[in-house]
């Protein structure tokens, strides 16, 4: 039986809606951190520092931080099928006006823009999947989802920096506007409607901090995504202080790194979709050791810093598909108000962690990140450690406490 609004699919196949979810998180991912590799030429064409065009990539991740608790709240009990093809609708307007500002102070404007489209699709996107396909494929929608983070690292970041060196960094602003429009349309055709189930209210929101199972949940996102962005932020630098890897290998190895980061995402959202506590548990601890083995040890050959590289890719790649199936199991019958949390805090934690890692590496040198990174980590595994989930599963497969819980949203279906 299908649920309401609903497409109808076989087991084996996802429907073309997830797929078109997923671009869409590409999109906001890609345009998020195209000015990564357009600072220098970006500062250049309009008359600021380097470290002031840093802001184009601070900002909106701040922005996105408070619009993805608030937007749900503000679209209330507007069609999500709506509210995202308008989200990216805006995107395209944002990434229009970036392509076209006169000004830095109108380039940021339109970057803030960018942070209301960020948080507002990752808010409704990343527990969307619930709706889009039956209980068993759940787990595979949502790693299809989360793999737009890792696609637009490998692929569409790198794609826009390319053009940005071919045709001037407006042209990557302009071209990804156009992709956002497309992939408006794409949603706007494949998606089914998505009436609200019932209006997401602060109160809502708010009240999921009372759940242990989400406050610890939440505490792991913070401590994963701030140690790896304080470590991860410095690590090209930290590369280039290994013997015989000079810049073109260092590109290679990030490249790499971004792949192992794509099977992560689904290694970490197929076992998740089983067991989010023990896949949190594995990956905090191996992403923590990890990072600590690169600080320590990593930098004694090229083969250790690339083998540590691709199981730092592997480790992280499954964090937010795996944070995310921890949620809604903790939450099963509030699916929005979770996932705009999940949003608020991750989007929080890159700023944190960028800001931290610079104030270690100015204190302590390259080096320091990266412990700082490690140690944050590992902190995430304990706050795993410490709360059990206790929840069940289909047909009572595994322990009662560690497994996704039964949803009230789809009339006694319940969540692989």
């Amino acid at each position: 039986m299908n649920r309401n609004n609903e497409l109808p699919h076989e087991r084996a196949a996802l429907p073309p809606a997830v797929f078109a979810v997923a671009a869409a998180t590409f999109a906001v991912v890609t345009t998020e951190m195209l000015p990564v590799g357009l600072l220098t030429s970006l500062g250049a064409g309009l008359g600021t520092s380097d470290g002031t065009a840093g802001l184009t990539v601070t900002l909106p991740g701040v922005v996105a931080a408070l619009a993805a608790p608030l937007l749900p709240v503000g679209v209330r009990r507007a069609d999500r099928r709506l509210v995202l093809c308008g989200l990216m609708v805006l995107l395209a307007v944002a990434n229009a006006l970036s392509a076209l500002a006169p000004g830095f102070g109108v380039l940021l404007g339109a970057r803030a823009l960018v942070g209301v489209c960020i948080g507002g699709v990752w808010a409704v996107a990343a527990g969307l999947a619930v709706r889009l396909v039956r209980d068993e494929g759940v787990g595979r929608a949502t790693a299809v989802i989360f793999s737009g983070i890792a696609v637009a690292s490998v692929a569409g970041v790198p794609a826009g920096t390319l053009m940005g060196e071919l045709a001037g960094w407006r042209w990557s602003f302009a071209a990804m506007g156009f992709f956002s429009l497309m992939v408006a349309v794409l949603l706007g055709v494949l998606l089914p409607p998505l009436p609200a189930r019932g209006a997401v209210g602060l109160r809502e929101v708010a009240g999921l901090l009372r759940v242990p199972q989400v406050r610890a949940g939440l505490l792991v996102v913070l401590a994963l995504v701030t140690g790896h962005f304080a470590a991860y932020t410095y690590v090209r630098p930290a590369l280039e202080r290994v013997p015989d890897i000079g810049a073109g290998l260092v590109s290679g190895l990030l490249l790499v790194y971004g792949t192992a980061g794509i099977a992560g995402n689904f290694l970490g959202g197929a076992a998740a979709a089983r067991d989010p506590r023990r896949t949190l548990l594995v990956i905090s601890a191996v992403l923590g050791a990890t990072v600590l083995l690169t600080a320590g040890v990593g930098g004694a050959s090229a083969v250790a810093a690339a083998a540590l590289l691709v199981v730092w890719g592997l480790a992280y790649g499954g964090v937010s598909v795996s944070a995310q199936n921890w949620l809604m199991a903790a939450a099963p019958a509030r699916h929005e108000a979770a996932s705009a949390l999940f949003a608020g805090v991750f989007n929080a934690a890159i700023a944190l962690g960028a800001l931290l890692g610079g104030r270690a590496a100015d204190r302590y040198g390259v080096p320091g990140p990266l412990w700082l990174g490690g140690a944050l980590a590992l902190v995430g595994t304990v706050a795993v450690v410490t709360v059990r989930m206790r929840t069940r599963t289909p047909a009572g497969r595994g322990s009662e406490e560690s497994r996704p819980a039964e949803s009230t949203e789809s009339t006694e279906k319940v969540r692989p």
